[in-house]
């Protein structure tokens, strides 16, 4: 069963050293690391959950959905895209070959989607999962998902659909985490560090994406789940990471349009180098 859910922030800032953090956001620290904390403390925790299951924004698949399967991933993290900030970070995560198996097997005969599960030791990690893992690891097994960046929507919610299946066919208590963020555009390069605070009416790309956010967070902070998904064309004038398939995978497991469970935020509305970022919670 499904035990909890959660949009979550990834952002690289959540893993640099304090006087960082203050040093690019005029002296104060950014509410999303406290937020993640808070998080496992009042709610993860408190779950007793088997697997928790990251929906990697990051993690772009092209001709099938991707789910790890390996019974383990361990090593050392360096990111090409940030390695100043993030460089030779161990990780270590139990997986569940189970579950990932049964995810896929929800597909097998269909022609409407393509699951598959691997369990190749050199699969690379992505930071969406592993930047999560100071703030929200505890025993549970952890596994990942890709997002197919081929799929819509529609796709998206049929693969939540399709882990719900998997999920209710083994004897698992399951945390889905949707890694990413809302609008997600840059400054360019010029501008960028005149832009690194956290005050998104300043900082997220424009007013208009700020408005957009700040939208879809009250949606969802009231529950209205079938408003977030009939906005999504209209969101992604401001590009939301992942085609916002992190959060459409998560909420298509969570019943889709019907689903009217009310966030719960830890932290604050917050800009990231342009982006929109934010933590909110699902009881379910």
């Amino acid at each position: 069963m499904i035990v909890g859910a959660a949009l979550v922030s990834h952002v690289p800032t959540l893993v640099l050293p304090e006087d960082v953090r203050r040093e690019m956001n005029n002296g104060e620290d950014t509410t999303l690391f406290a937020g993640l904390h808070q998080m496992r403390a009042e709610k993860l925790a408190l779950l007793e959950a088997d697997t928790v299951i990251v929906i990697d924004s990051h993690w772009a698949t092209t001709i099938e959905h991707i789910v790890t399967s390996a019974d383990r991933r361990t090593g050392r993290y360096t990111s090409e895209e940030l390695p100043r900030g993030m460089s030779q970070v161990p990780y270590d995560m139990p997986g569940d070959r189970e579950l990932a198996e049964a995810w896929a097997a929800t597909a097998e005969g269909r022609t409407d989607t393509w699951i598959t599960a691997i369990d190749d030791p050199y699969l690379p990690v992505q930071y969406p999962t592993l930047n999560l893992l100071p703030f929200l690891q505890g025993d549970e097994r952890w596994i990942s998902s890709g997002i197919c960046q081929t799929g819509d929507a529609q796709d998206f919610l049929l693969y939540g659909q399709l882990l719900a299946e998997a999920i209710a066919s083994v004897d698992r208590r399951v945390v889905l985490l949707a890694s990413g963020g809302l609008s997600h555009r840059f400054w360019p390069l010029r501008e960028f560090r005149d832009h690194e605070g956290a005050d998104p009416d300043r900082n997220v790309r424009t007013p208009e994406a700020a408005a957009a956010d700040r939208y879809v967070i009250d949606r969802l902070l009231h529950g209205d789940h079938a408003a977030v998904i009939d906005f999504v064309p209209e969101f992604r004038r401001h590009a939301p990471e992942g085609k916002f398939g992190h959060y459409l995978t998560m909420v298509g497991a969570l019943g889709g349009r019907d689903c009217t469970l009310p966030g719960e935020q830890f932290g604050e509305y917050e800009a990231v180098a342009g982006t929109g970022q934010a933590h909110i919670w699902f009881n379910c």
